[in-house]
C-alpha cells in the first residue's frame, strides 16, 4: 500500500525507536525482541503522528520489520516531530475489544523501513508527499 494513500497529509516520528518485546519468549529478567513470522526479521516499534487534522487517531504504533534497529530522519528546526515516509507500508485489519463484550475493526501498520521525505520543510504540510 502507498504511505500517500494511507497518511496524505504526511506523518511524522514522535518517540524513539525500540525493540518489540517477545512477551513469550521474555521473562522478568531477560527480555527477548519479538521476531516476524514472515521473515524471520526482528521487529522495530515507534509511535508516528498523522498530520491530518481529521485524523480519528492522531497517533499510530508502527511495526517495522527489519535486521538493524531504523534510524529516524532528522527533526526538522522548529518542529516537536521528525517527518518521515514509511517504506513498503502495509496495512492489516484485525478487530479490537473496546469492553463491555463490544469491538470494532481497528488497523495494525508494518512497514520495512523510514526515510526522510523529499523536500519537507515544516511539520503539518505535505512532508509525506515524495516529489
Amino acid at each position: 500500500m502507498k504511505f500517500e494513500d494511507v497518511f496524505p497529509h504526511g506523518a511524522g516520528v514522535v518517540s524513539a525507536v525500540s525493540q518489540q518485546r517477545d512477551f513469550d519468549r521474555s521473562t522478568k529478567e531477560n527480555s527477548v525482541q519479538q521476531l516476524d513470522k514472515d521473515s524471520g526479521k526482528p521487529i522495530w516499534i515507534v509511535d508516528v503522528m498523522d498530520f491530518d487534522p481529521e485524523a480519528r487517531e492522531r497517533t499510530v504504533r508502527v511495526k517495522i520489520i527489519a535486521d538493524v534497529q531504523p534510524v529516524p530522519p532528522e527533526q526538522l528546526q522548529g518542529t516537536p516531530v521528525r517527518p518521515v515516509i514509511l517504506e513498503n507500508l502495509t496495512v492489516m485489519p484485525y478487530q479490537k475489544e473496546t469492553g463491555n463484550g463490544r469491538s470494532r475493526i481497528a488497523y495494525s501498520l508494518k512497514a520495512t523501513g523510514m526515510s526522510s521525505p523529499k523536500g519537507a520543510r515544516h511539520a503539518g504540510g505535505d512532508q509525506g508527499k515524495a516529489a
